[in-house]
């Protein structure tokens, strides 16, 4: 049975609201995700390929992902 973290880290990035600002509309045009705001935070979910891409496109365009 897969280990739910290792599930968990393969299909969300959470990264600061905040970081977001500049990409949030190309991600959400671009990518399959969804995008939930938590209290200044933002989870983007989605399939284990896009989430890799967005991790990538991310990186390309400053965002620190931790």
């Amino acid at each position: 049975m897969p280990d739910p973290s290792n599930l968990r880290d393969s299909t969300q990035i959470v990264v600061p609201c905040a970081s977001l600002d500049d990409v949030r509309e190309q991600l959400e045009q671009r990518f399959t995700i969804t995008v939930f705001p938590i209290n200044g935070t933002c989870k983007i979910i989605g399939s284990p390929v896009e989430i890799k891409a967005v991790n990538q496109f991310l990186t390309r365009h400053g965002v620190t992902i931790p």
